[in-house]
């Protein structure tokens, strides 16, 4: 499976984005879906993620500006970020993977996201 992200930019404080990501064929409904980001030095975080059925998981330092969104009809999912903060600078990545088995684990390339103070 090939992900390709799509959105990232420079916005203000306050600002919003919204992140796409969309998958070369379809996606098991056993596979969770989701966003990773890595700032510089830092190790890669779990931004949110959501299941086949709808069950999301939000980092604590995002919970109520992102929303994560699936649609499993055109194996993709989405993350809308609100309120954004300059802590939330960093490579943000989507990605796929199956909890039943570790072998299927897929990135996306990767988006830029930059909040400016």
């Amino acid at each position: 499976v090939q992900l390709q992200a799509s959105g990232g930019g420079l916005v203000q404080a306050g600002g919003s984005l919204r992140l796409s990501c969309a998958a070369s064929r379809s996606i098991s409904r056993t596979n969770i879906m989701g966003w990773y980001r890595q700032a510089p030095g830092r190790q890669r975080e779990l931004v949110a993620d959501v299941t086949w059925a709808g069950l999301t998981i939000y980092a604590d330092s995002v919970k109520g500006r992102f929303t994560i969104s699936r649609d499993n009809a055109q194996n993709t999912v989405s993350l809308h970020m609100n309120s954004l903060k300059p802590e939330d600078t960093a490579v943000y990545y989507c990605n796929t993977n199956n909890p039943y088995n570790s072998r299927i684990n897929y990135w996306g390339q990767g988006t830029q996201v930059t909040v400016s103070s």
